[in-house]
């Protein structure tokens, strides 16, 4: 069907499978045998196999095939709201978003970065009764997924491919455990990996690596493990060790687990191309390489210089490499990062190999393809290689692999990380939403670069984002190449002790942590989830995005500069959540709430997993729920390996209850068959207020205390408060320190610029964007732009989505010279994150004072060299908003480019104009009511679409870019004018 004109529509065809309530959708039934096999179930086979069910589906895709192209829309119940879509940038709820999937090096991307390192066709949707449905298209290739209109569903992607829907079930947790039994469960991480991790691009040699690790000891700062970036290798090939630098990595290793650290080094996929390397020279004897369509290896620059690629859609080639793997293991290795596995590839505007090369592919993958339809899972493949040959190395490890690259069902292999993002406090906010975003697509262990990758933080940003950051189920600081340190002390003392305060509540969180990953790798629920969970009726909860649940924990935290968590609002679901914390509290740190009728384990504090063994005192936090009573839940076993599996493992079901005006609290039932440690129960009954009551008592034993009366918890409560009080007015507080600001040129004031010679009087506002917000043409009187000082008037956005720059960045005034030099005119430019800069020259010529000229464009400053030289995709779109004195009566004129003369009018409402529809270089704003017309003059070179939008009394004439990344030498431009002329 691929390829052809023919077209098909309607609704389609159904079957159940899998359990109750799982459908799967195909267009027809020849698209049901056509459609390539599943990589994202764990057991591709229960996609084919239909089973009997009494449930039909309540919402039923439709589709139009044509072309080679499958779009499915599916409609739901007005009111309903978007989440999923995997790791994705930009806010929680994905209503309003599109994104595509296509795994790509995005250094340095941004909220509306449409594309981002791992693909996840999935869409959560939370219906308005709070019901829940879990829509997946289960297609490899680019697949478009358009949340923009309301309470619709589309995907588009090359034919043909299946709708997976889970549902409506009745909570959106009852979703994730059904598709997590589709896609299969996360790995069951090894215990040490749940401690902080550190890293940096590089520690650059073994003497580096060892002074960090002891630093962290010497100070006191919880850490297990220290990871090894590129520059470990000998000229950066794979499973070497730079001879001079790291000279004896089973030295490094003894050394580094003698602190109680473990190591992680990284594996990218591009081998060097050099006969003599072992690596190369074994991989071309095993026949395992991508293939271009000559039939020869494809050969493309990575770090190394040129390299080839493993075709890991082969099993003969991922027996390879993970054999390689289980050697490589042997020289100290606890853990392995791959990355670079998009795959990246340097001096190419894509960032990764042609479409046209060549997979061998096994049949039950899909067989022999092109690298379209295997891009996406080429490095979910790569991490299962990996993970392959560290389960070779040793049977009584567990192991721990990080992939940049991912595709739904990578959770099985691997964790993952949020890429090279920016350290700033739009990226600090968004980090939330994209754990949060991967969680509820089925992949729980993840989290950001702590501080931001690109860029320098601040101490403040820095410890703010260490305090939500020790709170995600991966909890890693890196830092790129040649940025300030970024360790935990880097930022002075009030900074190190914030990260120390929240690095010890991670570590006494760890038992509860590690009982979640449990029950994530056994059952498959979320090891953190959004608000919204605690109740997905309630229509509040459905935007928070600054709170999260870690199970019956909610984590409240402000990504907002200038004020602290205890300066912000919370919205609290209902029912009763009761504060707690470690006698720590400090404005820069979360506030932590227990939900009534719960109870979490913790340990004490410690400074690694390792030093906390099973004679150590457990600690219980109990807050008990309306009717007296509080459940919780802790799994123990050896922290590694597998006899856990074997029934090596002790679960253990504690329950607390208020009878009379005592507390009972002891072990309801145990499961499993290592044997209960002998150690003390340390028992911490909530109040409120952060109050509470303390007994002691031995584990597997019934302790039993007095409640206290309603008067004396009243009592309680108000010391509690008072003492938060005092916590938070003697903090010492981060100083409000920029270490990274390096602004040059003239400072920007609150004072708009103002513009005038000739005919036009310009005013403009660095602080906002740049934004151009008056544009009076003096002989006609006429002000052209409708805008306030805060909005509208005429902007420059940074990508193709609707997104001005200005919305968060100033823009600097860089020079500017007046008119009595002859030439008025004004250059600024504003930082758009990912190394990239808009510039914007605002002039009115000497030689032609009628007019005035906007000359702008993107161009790359500090573009990371992890992204081979490119920045993320990007379009300059030129936008602004005319008013119209006469909105009946006023149009467009313009000759397009194939020669016909146009007008467009008012009640066409939005329209594109592509190709050969373009004007030729010039359109007009006429208003034959005023007697003018604003003539806008570009080079159309430059533009590759317009864009007209009527709205109430205005009108937007926008200029758009190509689409493309942006490096050094190849920046965005488009330079216009604008003049008013007389209409004869």
């Amino acid at each position: 069907m691929e390829g052809t004109e023919v077209s098909s529509y309607g609704d389609m065809i159904f079957e159940a499978i899998l359990e109750d309530g799982i459908f799967r959708f195909d267009c027809s039934t020849d698209d049901r045998l056509a459609a390539f096999p599943s990589l994202s179930f764990v057991d591709p086979q229960t996609r084919e196999v239909p089973i009997k069910s009494s449930r039909v589906p309540e919402y039923v895709p439709s589709f139009e095939a044509k072309c080679g192209q499958q779009n499915v829309i599916i409609q739901l119940p007005t009111g309903s709201n978007f989440y999923g879509t995997g790791e994705v940038s930009g806010p929680l709820e994905r209503t309003g978003r599109r994104i595509f999937t296509w795994n790509s090096d995005a250094w340095g991307y941004g909220p509306g970065t449409t594309s981002l390192y791992q693909s996840h066709p999935w869409v959560l949707a939370l219906l308005p009764d709070g019901k829940a449905l879990g829509v997946l298209a289960d297609t490899t290739r680019r697949c478009e997924v358009d949340l923009r209109e309301e309470s619709t569903i589309r995907f588009a992607a090359s034919v043909s491919y299946p709708i997976i829907t889970f549902g409506p079930f009745e909570s959106p947790t009852e979703v994730l455990t059904r598709l997590s039994r589709a896609i299969g469960t996360v790995f069951m991480p090894p215990k040490w990996s749940l401690g902080y991790h550190q890293c940096r691009w590089s520690y650059d040699s073994d003497k580096r690596v060892l002074k960090i690790a002891q630093t962290f000891r010497d100070k006191s700062m919880p850490c297990d493990v220290i990871w090894m970036d590129i520059d470990y290798m000998d000229g950066f090939k794979c499973f070497t060790f730079h001879k001079e630098r790291f000279p004896d990595p089973n030295s490094l290793f003894d050394d580094l687990h003698s602190r109680g650290f473990n190591a992680i080094w990284m594996l990218d996929p591009g081998i060097k191309h050099e006969p003599g390397y072992f690596v190369y020279d074994s991989g071309c004897e095993n026949d395992v390489w991508i293939l271009k369509e000559d039939q020869k290896p494809f050969v493309g620059d990575v770090w190394p210089g040129p390299c080839v690629f493993p075709d890991y859609t082969r099993e003969e080639t991922r027996v390879w490499w993970a054999k390689l793997v289980r050697d490589f293991i042997a020289n100290g290795v606890d853990g392995i990062w791959n990355d670079m596995n998009e795959p990246a590839v340097f001096k190419v505007a894509t960032k990764t190999m042609p479409e046209s090369n060549i997979h061998g592919g096994d049949a039950e993958l899909g067989g022999r393809q092109n690298h379209s339809h295997y891009h996406n899972v080429y490095g979910m493949l790569m991490a299962r290689s990996t993970y392959e040959g560290m389960k070779m190395s040793s049977g009584k490890k567990r192991p721990f692999v990080l992939t940049r690259a991912g595709f739904i069902g990578s959770q099985r292999y691997a964790a993952t990380w949020t890429g090279d993002n920016l350290a700033n406090w739009e990226h600090l906010h968004m980090s939330i939403s994209m754990v949060l975003q991967l969680s509820l697509s089925g992949q729980p262990l993840s989290g950001p670069d702590i501080g931001g990758f690109a860029g320098n933080a601040s101490p403040k940003l820095f410890g703010r984002w260490m305090g939500i950051g020790a709170m995600f189920p991966f909890s890693r600081g890196h830092s790129e190449t040649k940025t300030v340190d970024h360790e935990p002390w880097s930022f002075g003392e009030e900074c190190e002790e914030i990260c120390r305060l929240a690095l010890l509540r991670r570590y006494r969180l760890i038992p509860h942590i590690y009982t979640l990953f449990y029950m994530a790798h056994t059952k498959g629920t979320p090891v953190l989830a959004p608000t919204l969970f605690a109740d997905s009726k309630d229509p509040r909860l459905r935007s928070v995005e600054n709170s999260f649940l870690m199970g019956p924990l909610l984590i409240c935290t402000s990504t907002v500069p200038e004020k602290g968590s205890d300066e912000l609002q919370f919205v609290l679901p209902k029912g009763i959540w009761l504060r707690f914390d470690f006698c720590d509290s400090h404005p820069d740190l979360p506030i932590l709430y227990l939900q009534g009728g719960s109870i979490i384990p913790m340990g004490p504090a410690i400074q690694h997993v390792g030093e906390a063994n099973r004679t150590d005192e457990l600690f219980l936090m109990i807050a008990l729920d309306e009717n007296g009573r509080a459940e919780g839940v802790l799994f123990e076993d050896d922290g590694d390996g597998y006899d856990f599996i074997r029934g090596g493992y002790l679960l253990t079901y504690y329950v607390a209850e208020l009878h009379s005006s005592s507390v009972t609290v002891k072990v309801s039932r145990a499961e499993g068959s290592l044997e209960r440690p002998k150690r003390a129960l340390h028992v911490q009954l909530l109040l409120g207020g952060g109050a509470m009551i303390h007994a002691r008592g031995n584990d597997g034993e019934e302790i039993k205390f007095p409640m206290p009366s309603k008067a004396e918890v009243s009592e309680l409560v108000a010391e509690g408060e008072e003492q938060y009080r005092t916590l938070i007015e003697n903090a010492r507080r981060i100083p409000d320190i920029d270490y990274a600001s390096e602004k040059k040129g003239v400072e920007v004031t609150r004072t708009p610029v103002k513009m005038e010679r000739g005919d036009w009087v310009l005013e403009v506002v660095p602080w906002i964007g740049g934004r151009l917000i008056s544009m009076v043409h003096s002989p006609s009187g006429s002000q052209w732009l409708a805008s306030r000082e805060d909005f509208g008037g005429y902007e420059e956005y940074g990508g193709a989505e609707y997104r001005s720059a200005g919305c968060s960045e100033e823009y600097t005034v860089i020079r500017r010279r007046m008119a009595e030099s002859g030439e008025e005119s004004l250059d600024m430019e504003g930082d758009i994150g990912g190394g990239l800069t808009l510039k914007r020259r605002i002039s009115i010529p000497k030689e032609d004072p009628k007019v005035f000229r906007i000359e702008s464009s993107i161009v790359a400053r500090s573009v990371g060299a992890g992204s081979g030289g490119f920045s993320r995709l990007m379009c300059l779109r030129v936008h602004p908003s005319f008013a119209l004195l006469h909105p009946a009566e006023v149009y467009i004129s313009f000759t397009s480019l194939d020669g016909e003369k146009r007008e467009v009018w008012p009640e066409s409402g939005e329209k594109f104009l592509d190709g050969n529809l373009r004007p030729n270089g010039e359109w007009r704003l006429v208003d034959p009511c005023a007697g003018v017309e604003l003539v806008n003059r570009f080079d159309v070179s430059q533009v590759e679409r317009c864009m007209i939008h009527w709205g109430s009394g205005t009108v937007n004439m926008e200029l758009w870019s190509e689409e493309r990344p942006v490096s050094k030498v190849t920046p965005l431009g488009i330079s216009h004018e604008y003049e008013v002329k007389q209409l004869t």
